[in-house]
């Protein structure tokens, strides 16, 4: 496919040969999540099953580290031992890990056990800087077809209709065509996770293999929420 997709915003992740809205790993990480769980935890016969089922079921309990970067993320699986020293280790946020102790996935799991054992997190957290937790920029990419402009991912707080019940919600912002992704086949998605900000960051990524392949539309969308994102201003809930 002869298009390149660079990032302006955020850390450029590699992308499949073939096909670069696909990303396939990426070389920073936040490790946001650390945790450990063992026989007897609620759901723990129903959280080794990836393990098990690819042989690398050999522990009684497990430490875990889970990455996560704009586009992608990953689970570590090592010794308990282990995690509770890099624990102990980063309380100034220094601390490394040996990966080749464990076994890493690519994504965080879900399914059974997972859902109730990982909390909802955001990209942007207040506590880290953010304007609001799940409110504010994620990552941008520059346009391929007009100079200048940019497809934006976002974090947002809005409703899926007027008048409704706000949610963090997630999606991406043409600044050439103003594409409004609330009216052009629901580009828009409860930001619950890391699968969430990776499914709006390819959305964008698609975005722009379209308007390579078949020219910049004309809609009109949001753009005074960029402007206060980037400005570090937190805007009112959409369409509230």
């Amino acid at each position: 496919m002869s298009i390149t997709i660079t990032n302006t915003y955020g850390t450029a992740h590699h992308v499949s040969e073939t096909n670069p809205a696909h990303v396939t790993s990426c070389d920073r990480y936040r490790l946001p999540l650390v945790g450990t769980i063992a026989p007897g935890n609620p759901g723990y016969e129903d959280m080794v099953d990836m393990l098990r089922e690819n042989g690398h079921d050999t522990r009684e309990g497990y430490g875990l580290i889970f990455l996560e970067s704009e586009e992608f993320s990953a689970t570590y699986f090592g010794s308990i031992e282990q995690i509770e020293k890099y624990k102990r280790e980063n309380v100034d946020g220094t601390a490394t890990f040996d990966a080749s102790q464990g076994v890493m996935y690519a994504q965080w799991p879900h399914g059974k056990g997972w859902d109730d054992f990982l909390p909802r997190t955001f990209w942007n957290v207040k506590a880290r800087g953010g304007i609001a937790d799940g409110v504010g920029l994620v990552t941008a990419f520059a346009h391929t077809e007009t100079p200048d402009a940019e497809v934006i991912v976002y974090e947002f707080e809005g409703t899926w209709s007027s008048g409704g019940t706000p949610q963090q919600l997630v999606t991406y912002h043409c600044t050439a065509c103003h594409l409004d992704t609330f009216h052009d086949c629901g580009h828009v998605h409860e930001n619950t996770g890391p699968s969430s900000r990776r499914w709006a960051a390819r959305q964008a990524r698609q975005h722009l293999i379209s308007a390579h392949r078949h020219g910049v539309g004309d809609t009109k969308g949001p753009c005074s929420i960029i402007r206060e994102l980037r400005a570090g201003v937190r805007p009112p809930v959409y369409r509230a």
